[in-house]
């Protein structure tokens, strides 16, 4: 039995206590990941460490402005994170934040591969030019910023209206964000390589230096020969056909190498059994 009423009780308390609260900011961080609101949280952190060094080292004048950033600073965060602070309200009375959902990982993932390839299948028969680009673990928010907000659902209808030809969506890139369509005619910054064949145009361009720059997986449909290409770290994989791409997505999407052989086994086993 320990003194001081620090008992088993009280730490086990404690010890919920501290859980519940990185709980809840994990969830608040990966809420905002891929978004502007996480440099602002680095700016608010470097507020504080200066805050901390004024008070140390006793440099009023800064401790003061400081002081005064951080009485004032609840204000400013409340307008700067409205919108985060909205979806996380509508999530919270929807009970979405802190649930898991009904679907396991695995066919979240199998049904966004599936939306991605038939549309793109569909575009290379009909040759229809497309540019999707699918976030990892680098967010790509800014250059979601640059097009038309969708924040739909993936569906590979929705998928493949947007790069119909003739409406306003056709012409930029299509960003993915896990189980969502972010934005639409989106600009990709284009690769300056000089390594790229001549006979590839802007989509490919801008593929590959999206692809530099991030870890996004950005997957081309060529306009002119119909072909499937897709870039990962700065690299071109041209020409896939649908089980390619399937192999592609799933090695590069899935959550953990083990669900990946996993997944792979058993397309192998329904091969087989088909």
């Amino acid at each position: 039995m320990l003194d001081g009423g620090l008992n088993f009780l009280n730490l086990l308390r404690i010890g919920v206590d501290i859980a519940l609260v990185w709980y809840v900011l994990y969830k608040l961080i990966m809420l905002i990941r891929g978004t502007k609101a996480i440099q602002l949280l680095k700016g608010i952190l470097v507020v504080l460490i200066v805050w901390v060094l004024s008070r140390v080292f006793e440099l009023q004048t800064i401790q003061y402005i400081t002081n005064q950033a951080i009485t004032w600073g609840f204000v400013f965060i409340v307008i700067l994170f409205q919108p985060e602070l909205r979806r996380a309200l509508e999530q919270l009375g929807r009970g979405n934040i802190f649930s898991r959902g009904s679907r396991s990982e695995e066919e979240i993932l199998e049904q966004k591969i599936e939306a991605i390839i038939q549309s793109c299948t569909y575009m290379a028969k009909r040759r229809i030019g497309a540019l999707i680009s699918l976030e990892r673990e680098t967010g790509i928010g800014d250059y979601a910023e640059t097009g038309i907000p969708i924040n739909g659902k993936l569906t590979h209808q929705l998928l493949t209206n947007i790069f119909t030809p003739n409406t306003p969506l056709h012409d930029g890139a299509v960003i993915i964000k896990d189980e969502e369509i972010m934005a639409a005619a989106c600009y990709l910054p284009l690769s300056e390589s000089p390594f790229i064949s001549k006979e590839l145009g802007t989509r490919h361009r801008a593929a590959m230096g999206i692809s530099e720059v991030t870890d996004a997986l950005t997957i081309v449909v060529s306009e002119e020969t119909g072909n499937i290409s897709c870039t990962k770290n700065g690299e071109l994989m041209r020409e896939l056909d649908r089980d390619a791409l399937r192999e592609f997505l799933r090695a590069n999407l899935s959550p953990s190498p083990l669900k990946t052989s996993e997944s792979k086994s058993r397309h192998r086993r329904g091969k087989k059994n088909g």
